[in-house]
């Protein structure tokens, strides 16, 4: 676990490594005992949003109150993570604006440290200096795992093409 620093107001001054499970934000990782009630309201949202594109939801709660409204998006990531949390997986969010240090980017790419540092330096992924420290935007290093995911599909569509054209896959 890494080392963190607090300075007045309990906000985050400084964090070394922290591996991939753990968020810049929040992580939350779902109790068996939240498994059923998770299960209903994930059906319920698939059922709302799988109906007539609506632009909000309204999420009622056992208090006597109006129901919350969110957007559209946000029921959409909100169903993610009912999905996620119902499959047993710890959930982190982590803002697209979130600064990554070089360690954190490999960690969330599962590579090593120096290899994001290559990638940084070919200017396959882009950074910029805090001080004399490098920083990812959260969003390019999604982006380029996005990417990357693409076109080790792509490779594996071509072999398969190649095998099958070759009587090799049946």
């Amino acid at each position: 676990m890494g080392r963190v620093e607090r300075i007045r107001g309990g906000s985050v001054s400084f964090i070394s490594f922290i591996g991939y499970d753990t968020a810049l934000t929040q992580t939350t990782n779902p109790a068996e005992s939240s498994h059923d009630i998770n299960a209903i309201a994930l059906r319920q949202l698939n059922r709302t949003l799988s109906g007539p594109s609506p632009t909000t939801v309204a999420i009622t709660t056992e208090c006597p109150a109006d129901p919350i409204r969110i957007s559209r998006d946000v029921a959409d990531s909100l169903r993610t993570v009912l999905a996620h949390a119902v499959a047993g997986r710890a959930v982190s969010i982590i803002p697209a604006c979130a600064e990554l240090t070089t360690q954190q980017a490999a960690a969330l790419l599962n590579v090593s440290r120096p290899y994001v540092v290559k990638l940084i330096d070919e200017g396959t992924l882009p950074c910029h200096k805090v001080g004399s420290h490098r920083r990812l935007y959260a969003s390019d290093v999604k982006k380029y795992q996005h990417d990357r995911a693409i076109s080790a599909r792509m490779a594996a569509d071509k072999l398969t093409a190649l095998s099958e054209e070759m009587g090799l896959y049946e």
